[in-house]
């Protein structure tokens, strides 16, 4: 079985959850159950669980921190937007 992927907007989750710099972003989840951000652009990976960074830092796959795409949160200075919103779109993605 190949990755399942779908695109996600800032639209779609809503501007207030939006938690990237970017519009838009792939969303990957890997039969081995690695979850993934992909810029559309670039198609740099940005792990989205532990799997996934596992993966990055073994060299299996390739991926940068989300962190560097990830907005800070108007609300609480100092800290990033929550990816929860990414990440259940993506457990979605698994679970089919």
């Amino acid at each position: 079985m190949a990755a399942e992927i779908i695109t996600v907007s800032r639209f779609e989750i809503g501007k207030d959850k939006w938690p990237l710099t970017r519009e838009e972003i792939m969303l990957s989840c890997e039969k081995s159950g690695a979850m993934f951000a992909i810029n559309d652009g670039t198609l740099v990976q940005y792990p989205l669980n532990d799997l996934a960074e596992a993966q990055v830092k073994s060299h299996q796959s390739n991926g940068k921190p989300i962190s560097i795409i990830q907005r800070d949160d108007p609300d609480h200075p100092g800290q990033k937007m929550s990816l929860q919103p990414l990440i259940e779109r993506t457990q979605k993605l698994c679970a089919n």
